[in-house]
């Protein structure tokens, strides 16, 4: 810096230039000094600007300096120099001193002692120019003495020492009050005077500066002595806050003074004065000190707090895990506790928390800052947890919410006590709008968090300041929008941190939860379960004292529902009235664990909760929903079968719980709407016990008759006689949940997600299921939507109906809707639509004339129902509408039981109850007056409005009929067959409708009969009846639990219908006789060759009802043999069902008894609810057995006395099932007419090709037994002549399946001549299918393995073939046994024996006879197959006796001479033989069925095999020819072996089966003769031979 400011030219040229250059700079730098007007205000930048230009004058000055020392400048050269320098500023000479002192120190560093002196001897010049006084300040005591300016330094150094200690150390002031008494009384007295009057703080300070300066008092104690006093008048803030401020100089002082007060306090049992608090609060407010400082001098320090607070949580979490645990009480125990306590009251208590203290002192005089500065240092609600902390805070509050409170808060007519505001001008700022309760009163409320209970009366302000605020925000027109949903955020926060864990800690005040739910019903459900949530889950655990608080609600809870019982519900539920005011989430929580546990606690819980707020009743609902929802919990039970016993319990404690307390259900539908769309169906089991119960509607599977006859009337009727409980009450709950579902557009959403879900349930839930789960969850599925939608129908106005529900082809094709749940849900609205059209049509035309009534009923159901025939147009392919018509198809789905009949019963029936109580209300004594009059009001009123629905319906059904009667001639039109159109009827309206409920089961029954009644045309009823009936085997199986109990019911109706029919004659002949669906269409091949049509007659349709009963018993066996689970149940349900109607059958009803004994044996230990059906059901069975009649009065049969001869084979109604001995003429052709069978059924419909095959084939046989060569055709007919007459009493007895009904009409003209023939060939036919099913039911006893292999078709092939290696040896056991009762029948059937044919050609004609009739099956479809198959079963059967009988005739003339001999003997012995045993069989029952077995085992002579595997199977399905094989492999392989026996038995029996192969080889030989093959002319050659 020298270089700079002094070069060194300067110096050299001093003389000439330098001096002049140095002055010129001085004078440079003095005069660019500021002026004195520069003001304190003066930036910045001109402080640096005069700082620097004074350290350049100190820099020149100080480089000059040092030329002198260094000796590069004259001494006297710089004196002069610096005395002109002198004038430039007036600090020059201070300037120049700082200068001396800093060379000072810099010479006294140097070991050259030149510089030194030269530095000495400059100051000594320049002494005139620096004051004495100056120098002794900066300069060394050394160079002040080598200056002369003091005498010795060692002396001055002593002396400033003792001036020092003078001035700072020696007292000068009292300090002690005794040592100035006189002062320090006079102060106090100045301080403690009265301040009301003109006295100020100013008066007053001159007054104590006086006193100190008078008396010498210590400023410091002075000070002390004014906070003592405020302390004592700490009302008087407003005069010694400005005296302190005004007196004292630091801070820091006053803070200490403080700091000193507060640590005398700080010992143990020391408690601090709340108004020294109050003074450091009010110094604090006014900033006359730091919180900072005086935090450190208070106690308890940090840390410890930090500690204390942990503590108190450990111990909270022991306290509850002391009352979760189950500890056995001890005497010991209870002891060491109380001394434990004892020993901690004697213990010292510790000092005041003195921050605490301070905090509360800030709270009261409203400095909001400073308590949340120090609120912020401890745990979170450690501060408020302190009542005193809690109740000042709580105050602050009140203030500061006062003037909103009053103009948004304050309910009508309450007055209130008003609180007025702090004067402090600190204090927080009352809010005058909601926006200003965000800026100080939603913190203040999150510090107190749940100490706000200490404070009621604020606990209902912030509550009713909510309910303002949300009204305004209901109100609220989207101007700001974003300002109020985060008010409404704020005010969630506050509720969740706040208001529920205050209710929580408030010792049950109902009164403030209810004011809660003021403000909580205004919120969304979704807003209210999370904020349950959140207290249930979260908040307990945020506080020591929730913690406890949770543990001791459960505790009592469990206190509580120990000892709850129906007999004690009043006190307990005021006790749980008290416990659910502030902890329903606990105690709710605990009661629903022990319900999901003990079902049994439903009712007394819920008769328990009706002293509930209606906050309780919403947290309950959410508590169910959590629990319902908990993804802990498995819906189904460990076997994976049924769903768990919880869900159902709280499915069933829900729908009691709504329906009794008004609690909102939305949540709970949400659930079960979120459920379902999420595709689970379990919960399903919720909706539909709140339906139940809430709006009476019960799912009505297992309803009575009487029920079920109510269940058609009127809603009145429905109420009264349909239910199994009282519905009255239910009008208030189902308005509820009515409400409910329209308020939050739920219903149609509920209806399509379960109508969806049902196959859902199936295809997608239903993989990993077992099925009789499945089974249950479509039920559930299916039920819950036929109850949810009675309930809509019924309780939904018109409008709110049709505006919600679409059209059916919107359902269909939009939301993919089944079209049963389509029409079930449209069909209210099109009864809805036509009533509200005809009435307005009645309203134009004033005429009540009834025919004008039916008009107009029908032009309004032309107008309503039109639009909704073209919609079903798209539901279905074109080729459907060929058959039925749109009109048909949307007629019979859009009307129910109601428009077809009136249930006069079930009317008369309520009605006589209603009179009945009437009756008994009189003859009550006990029953007041009052009472009994408006009973009896009720019952009349009830009685009247029964009688008027009668009426109302019965005019509605005779509109419906008239209507119908019109309608009918365009329902089927039939462009294909009558046939077709029965499928159609049936697959797409009788049997989706039968299943979906069974008041639909009635009516499609009940919609049969009608339209049969109708007369409509193109409709067969015989032939309806008769696919129904046929075979249910299909259809049983795929059946639900609940669907087969449906169709159960509908099988009843009809056979009910068919069993009404059957009684009696005149009932047929009226209600059948000349109606067209009666009459039975031929194809007649005989001589006229034309069309032929005829009435069934009461006599063949008794025949055809036995065959029906028939067809039941064989497919009900078949399901029983099965194994299937679902086969065996299904099938059980359906017999209990129909019990009433079948079996009427006495030898039916004993093979189905044998079966169902079977079932209870097998599944008593694997199955126990199948054995628990097959128990029930046998119990029914018997007690039915008196009613069941024999076979020959359940249909009358007269056989002829004589034989016909070759007349009886013309065109017979009995040709398939011909004797052998009517059977063994011409057979060349058989397998022709069984292709030509085939061909006709591609063509035509099954039952007329049945038809035309029973007509068929009995011309052939007739043409051709007039050719034939059987030698044995003689004796056979000699044989037949003599068993005619015998068999004529034994067939009354025995079960014989009736001829198809279309087979019954032969031609006119030779009726007479034929019908002794056709109704023996009739009978034989129909006597034999029985006797082989006998005889099957005795080897399913002892082979019940290989019959359910060969009946389910399902079974893995391995096993199926060595079941039937097993087959031959217990045939030959069979035949053992039998062989004592049918000698004749084994000699027979051996020497049919010795005629063996090879294995390959038995194969081989058993697989082409498959292969055919598999190919005949597949023509028709599943639902009507059974007819055809039956009529080719039993043309079959006799098939199978022409190839036994036609084997025998292509043996050498000598040896069938023989045989013909052989037979003649044996069949003449064996009918003398039989003569005996018939008359004895007549006695008794059990005689009568041997023989049966003894008939049917002679009549199956050597085709027991091949009719065994048919008659396996009531379904006729064809096995594969893999089987086949098997199955003749190992009947050749017996019949080798039986023949090889010495035995007769064995004989017999190997005869028996070498016959079947006799057969096999026949069947081939046929097939080729039938072609056109050699064979055939050798056959007739012989057979000429032979006539």
């Amino acid at each position: 810096m020298a270089a700079l400011v002094v070069p060194a030219d300067w110096i050299r040229n001093w003389e000439k230039s330098g001096k002049n250059e140095f002055l010129q700079l001085c004078r440079n730098l003095a005069e660019s000094k500021p002026s004195d007007d520069v003001t304190l205000r003066e930036s910045s930048a001109a402080t640096l600007e005069r700082k620097q230009e004074h350290d350049d004058i100190q820099a020149a000055l100080y480089e000059l300096a040092w030329q002198v020392i260094k000796g590069n400048l004259k001494l006297d050269q710089a004196a002069s120099v610096l005395n002109d320098v002198m004038e430039f500023r007036e600090d020059m000479s201070s300037i120049l001193a700082d200068v001396f002192c800093i060379l000072d120190i810099e010479t006294g560093c140097l070991e050259e002692k030149n510089k030194r002196e030269h530095f000495t001897q400059l100051v000594g010049a320049c002494l005139v120019l620096v004051p004495d006084t100056v120098l002794k300040e900066r300069l060394d005591p050394e160079t002040l003495e080598s200056l002369g300016l003091i005498k010795q330094a060692q002396q001055f150094n002593q002396k400033i020492v003792k001036i020092k200690t003078k001035l700072f150390y020696k007292q000068q002031k009292f300090n002690l009050l005794r040592e100035e008494n006189e002062g320090y009384a006079k102060l106090i007295t100045e301080l403690g005077q009265d301040l009301s009057g003109n006295i100020t703080s100013r008066l007053v300070l001159e007054n104590i500066k006086s006193l100190i300066g008078c008396f010498n008092l210590d400023p410091n104690r002075v000070l002390d002595i004014i906070l003592e006093v405020y302390e004592c008048r700490s009302d008087q803030d407003e005069f010694f806050v400005p005296l302190i401020k005004s007196y004292m100089c630091e801070a820091q002082t006053l803070c200490h003074i403080l700091g000193f007060k507060f640590k005398f306090y700080q010992e143990p049992n020391g408690e601090t004065p709340s108004s020294l608090y109050h003074v450091a609060a009010a110094l604090l407010q006014h900033n006359l000190i730091e919180l900072g400082d005086l935090y450190v001098h208070l106690l308890p320090m940090d840390p410890s707090i930090l500690e204390e607070h942990k503590r108190e949580i450990t111990e909270a979490k022991q306290i509850a895990r002391k009352l979760t645990m189950v500890v056995v009480p001890s005497e010991k125990t209870e002891e060491k506790d109380k001394e434990k306590e004892k020993e901690e009251e004697k213990n010292e208590k510790p000092p005041d928390n003195q921050k605490l203290g301070l905090l509360e002192a800030l709270l009261k005089i409203g400095d909001w800052q400073h308590a949340q500065s120090i609120m912020d240092q401890m745990p979170s609600f450690y501060a408020a947890s302190h009542k005193s902390i809690a109740v000042a805070l709580c105050q602050l509050l009140h203030i500061t919410i006062e003037p909103l409170y009053r103009r948004a808060g304050v309910p009508k007519g309450a007055k209130g006590a008003l609180n007025r505001p702090l004067k402090s001008k600190q204090a927080p700022k009352p809010a005058e709008a909601f926006e200003d309760l965000r800026k100080e009163v939603f913190t203040m409320l999150c510090y107190l968090g749940p100490h706000l209970s200490h404070d009621p009366v604020l606990f209902a302000k912030i509550v009713r300041l909510g309910k303002g605020f949300m009204k305004e925000y209901q109100n609220d027109k989207q101007e700001d929008k974003d300002r109020m949903d985060t008010l409404l955020s704020c005010f969630l926060s506050i509720t969740d941190q706040v208001l529920l864990p205050s209710l929580t800690l408030m010792d049950c005040n109902a009164c403030m939860s209810e004011e809660l739910w003021g403000l909580f019903k205004m919120f969304p459900y979704q807003h209210r379960y999370r904020l349950y949530g959140q207290w249930k889950n979260e908040t307990y655990n945020s506080h020591p004292l929730l913690v406890k608080v949770k543990a001791q609600t459960v505790d009592r809870a469990k206190y509580i529902m120990k000892r709850l019982t129906k007999e004690n519900v009043k006190p307990s539920g005021r006790q749980i009235g008290k416990l659910s005011h502030s902890n329903p989430t606990i105690l709710f929580d605990y009661m629903l664990s022990q319900i999901q546990w003990y079902d049994n606690l439903i009712t007394p819980v819920v008769d328990s909760l009706k002293y509930l707020t209606s906050l309780n009743y919403d947290v309950l609902a959410y508590c169910i929903i959590e629990a319902l929802a908990n993804p802990e919990k498995e819906k189904m039970k460990h076997d994976d079968t049924t769903i768990s016993a919880w869900l159902q319990s709280l499915a069933s404690l829900c729908g009691s719980v709504f329906r009794k307390y008004p609690i909102e259900l939305a949540g709970l539908l949400q659930y079960v709407t979120n459920q379902l769309k999420a595709g689970k169906s379990f919960d399903l089991l919720i909706l539909k016990e709140v339906v139940q119960k809430m709006a009476g509607i019960e799912i009505a599977d297992e309803m009575t008759q009487e029920q079920l006859e109510a269940m058609t009337g009127g809603e009145q009727l429905k109420a009264e006689g349909g239910y199994f409980g009282q519905i009255r009450n239910t009008k208030k709950s189902s308005q509820r949940l009515k409400d409910a579902l329209l308020d939050h557009e739920l219903a149609l959403p509920l209806c399509l997600l379960m109508a969806q879900q049902r196959n859902g349930v199936v295809f997608l839930e239903g993989g990993e299921k077992h099925l009789k789960l499945v089974g249950k969850l479509y039920d559930q599925c299916h039920d819950t939507l036929v109850q949810f939608g009675g309930f809509l129908a019924s309780n939904l106005s018109t409008e709110d109906y049709i505006k919600r529900v679409p059209s059916v082809d919107v359902l269909c094709n939009q939301f993919h809707t089944p079209h049963d749940a389509a029409f079930f849900l449209s069909r209210p609205m099109y009864a809805h639509q036509i009533l509200s059209k005809y009435d307005e049509l009645k309203k134009t035309e004033k005429g009540n004339r009834q025919q004008q009534k039916v008009h107009k009923y029908i032009a309004a159901c032309d107008l309503v129902m039109a639009p909704v025939h073209d919609s079903v147009v798209s539901l279905h392919p074109p080729k459907v509408w060929d058959d039925i018509s749109p009109q048909f198809y949307a007629t019979f789905w859009s009307l129910t039981m109601y428009d077809l009949a009136v249930p006069h019963h079930a009317y008369d029936r309520e009605v006589n109850k209603l009179k009945a109580q009437m009756k008994a209300i009189d003859e009550n004594p006990e029953m007041p007056p009052n009472k009994k009059k408006k009973e009896k009001e009720r019952c009349t009123a009830l009685q009247d409005k029964l009688q008027e629905e009668e009426k109302k319906q019965l005019e509605h059904v005779q509109r419906v009929l008239q209507r119908l009667k019109l309608e009918k001639d365009n329902w089927l039109l039939a462009k294909s067959t009558k046939n077709e159109t029965i499928t159609k009827f049936l697959q797409l309206c009788i049997f989706p409708r039968c299943i979906f409920s069974a008041i639909d089961a009635v009516y499609c029954a009940r919609f049969v009969e009608l339209v049969h009644q109708q007369r409509t045309p193109n409709f067969c009823t015989l032939l309806c009846y008769d696919r129904v009936f046929s075979d249910i085997i299909y259809t049983v199986a795929s059946c639900t639990e609940n669907e087969a109990r449906r169709y159960g019911r509908f099988l009843c109706c009809m056979l009910d219908t068919v069993t009404r029919w059957h009684s009696d004659r005149a009932i047929y002949e009226k209600e059948c006789g000349n109606y067209p669906g009666f009459l039975t269409i031929l194809r007649a091949t005989g001589f006229d060759g034309g069309n032929k049509a005829d009435q069934l007659d009461y006599e063949n349709f008794r025949h055809v009802v036995h065959k029906w009963h028939y067809k039941l018993t064989k497919a009900s066996v078949h399901c029983l043999e099965t194994g299937e689970y679902t086969h065996i149940r299904n099938i059980l349900i359906v017999l209990t069902k129909i019990l009433l109607c079948y079996p009427k059958v006495l030898n039916l009803g004993q093979a189905l008894e044998r079966r169902v004994h079977k079932i209870c044996l097998e599944e008593k230990e694997k199955r126990p609810d199948l054995y628990a059906l097959a128990m029930g059901y046998s119990g029914q069975l018997k007690s039915r057995k008196p009613y069941m009649v024999p076979e020959n009065e359940f249909h009358h049969k007269e056989l002829p006395v004589r034989n016909t001869g070759p007349t009886a084979v013309q065109n017979g109604p009995g040709s398939t099932g011909k004797p052998a001995s009517a059977t063994s003429t011409g057979k060349p052709e058989e397998g022709a007419s069984e292709e030509n069978e085939k061909s006709k059924e591609k063509s035509q419909s099954a039952v007329k090709a049945a038809s035309k095959t029973n007509n068929t084939t009995p011309k052939v046989t007739a043409s051709n037994g007039n050719g034939a060569t059987n030698s044995t055709k003689l004796i056979k007919e000699k044989e037949d002549k003599d068993k005619s007459g015998k068999e004529k009493n034994k067939e009354k007895k025995e079960k014989t399946p009736a001829a198809t009904p279309e087979a019954k009409a032969p031609g006119k003209e030779k009726q007479k001549e034929e019908r002794p023939g056709k109704e023996e060939k009739t009978r034989e036919t129909k006597e034999k299918t029985p006797k082989s099913e006998k005889e099957k039911f005795k080897k399913d006893e002892k082979a019940s393995k290989d019959d359910k292999a060969k009946a389910s078709g399902g079974e893995s092939k391995s096993s199926a073939e060595k079941e039937r290696e097993k087959e031959p040896s217990k045939e030959r056991d069979e035949a053992k046994e039998a062989k004592t009762k049918e000698s004749s029948k084994g000699e027979k059937a051996a020497v049919a024996g010795s005629l063996k044919s090879p294995v390959p050609r038995s194969e081989s004609s058993e697989s082409e006879r498959e292969q055919k009739r598999r190919k005949l099956d597949t023509h028709s479809s599943p639902s009507h197959s059974s007819t055809v198959k039956d009529n080719l079963n039993e043309l079959k059967d006799s098939a199978t006796k022409h190839y036994t009988n036609h084997s025998t005739a292509t043996l050498s003339k000598s040896k069938e001479r023989e045989v013909d001999k052989k037979d003649m003997e044996k069949s003449r012995d064996r009918s003398r033989e039989r003569e005996k045993k018939e008359r004895k069989r007549d006695h008794s029952n059990s005689d009568r069925e041997v023989a049966q077995e003894l008939k049917r085992r002679k009549d199956e002579n050597g085709t027991s095999s091949s009719k065994h595997s048919k008659s396996e199977s009531p379904s006729n399905s064809p096995q594969p020819n893999e089987k086949e094989k098997e199955k003749s492999k190992s009947s050749k392989s017996s019949s080798k072996e039986k023949s090889d026996s010495a035995k007769p038995e064995k004989g017999s029996s190997g005869g028996k089966k070498e016959s079947r192969h006799d057969k096999e080889k026949a069947e081939k030989k046929e097939k080729r003769e039938s072609t056109g093959a050699k064979e055939d002319k050798k056959h007739h050659k012989s057979s000429d031979k032979h006539r």
